[in-house]
């Protein structure tokens, strides 16, 4: 992969560490991975957790954006990024997002339609004017109609345009991301960001899944 272009960085916005139940990977390999492939800034999103997150923001300030994938009472997944605060799991959709903007975070919308976590997009339509940034590429998320139907989203509803990897391995980091302005990293910067974003991603080899499942039958035991 050669890196972003001069006065570029590189942003995988979403990917998960150790702190999520279907995970395993380590914080430092993951942070090591992403300086070989020349992915700038991770937001560091697990499960229903907060913790990790902001450990590795204190630790790598200039490298990591703290955030949350909150499992909704509906069901579907929403992100904050930038949060101080953890939002309960089984928060409501809307509540949640009301939540990320009291705490001056970034609502993420991310694979709208994707089956379980995202609804098959049944409430898409309703949280796109919600959000900030709806998820146009996810390496997770098949088959890639389904993240065509997330720029579509997008588009209509005038929201900016974000891409991750959805990491649950080591080697899945940095397959999809966001190349953008340098910018601090803080919320209304990479907003500003976004709006001259170029999203490049790939999906990943289906036995990333059978790596997801180990982890949760390992945690499990």
């Amino acid at each position: 992969m050669t890196g972003p272009a001069e006065g570029n960085l590189r942003l995988d916005l979403h990917l998960h560490t150790k702190a999520s139940y279907d995970c395993l990977s380590d914080p430092q390999a993951i942070l090591h991975r992403a300086r070989e492939l020349g992915i700038d800034r991770i937001g560091v999103t697990d499960h229903d957790r907060l913790d990790l997150a902001l450990e590795l923001h204190d630790r790598y300030p200039e490298r990591v954006i703290p955030g949350e994938e909150v499992r909704t009472a509906e069901g579907v997944d929403v992100i904050g990024l930038y949060l101080r605060e953890e939002i309960p799991r089984g928060t409501s959709a809307e509540e949640t997002c009301r939540r990320i903007r009291e705490q001056g975070g970034i609502v993420y919308l991310p694979h709208a339609y994707a089956p379980g976590k995202g609804g098959s997009g049944r409430l898409a339509e309703q949280l796109a004017p919600l959000v900030d940034v709806v998820e146009v590429m996810n390496s997770r998320l098949r088959p890639m109609a389904r993240n065509r139907q997330g720029a579509d989203l997008a588009r209509r509803h005038g929201r900016l345009r974000g891409a991750g990897s959805d990491a649950h391995t080591v080697g899945e980091v940095g397959r999809s991301y966001v190349e953008l302005p340098e910018h601090p990293n803080e919320p209304e910067a990479l907003l500003e960001a976004l709006r001259e974003g170029r999203v490049e991603g790939r999906i990943s080899p289906r036995w990333v899944h059978l790596a997801s499942t180990w982890a949760k039958i390992r945690k499990y035991f």
